[in-house]
């Protein structure tokens, strides 16, 4: 399957996803602080980035918006991930931003939104 990128800094929301795509057969690796994406996405060169809003080092918007600059990483599709309805619209300009959901969110979802994210590729 593919290998995918969770950045959230909330333990049980990283755990949850970690479990829930793992059991998919996708490769999981968890970044916990903003200002450890871009490093560990050289490396890692993730198939898909699942991001949170809300991080700390620096926030999930700085770090599409870095994404969206390096030739690397554009065209990596990204899900973001946030209890806050109202960044939706911020995230709207970046063209591999293709998914928003909402915390918390149902696993089902959370595996189909991948599925989706990874097709559009």
């Amino acid at each position: 399957m593919a290998n995918i990128m969770v950045v959230d800094d909330d333990p049980e929301v990283s755990g949850l996803i970690q479990c829930t795509l793992e059991a998919a057969g996708h490769q999981i690796t968890v970044v916990e602080n903003g200002r450890e994406v871009i490093d560990t996405l050289n490396k890692v060169k993730p198939e898909l980035l699942i991001l949170d809003v809300m991080l700390p080092g620096i926030d999930g918007y700085s770090l599409a918006s870095q994404i969206a600059e390096s030739a690397q990483t554009q065209s990596m599709p990204i899900i973001v991930l946030s209890a806050l309805e109202p960044s939706r619209t911020m995230f709207q300009k970046f063209s591999q931003v293709t998914a928003f959901m909402t915390k918390p969110f149902n696993t089902d979802d959370l595996i189909e939104t991948v599925k989706t994210a990874l097709t559009k590729k």
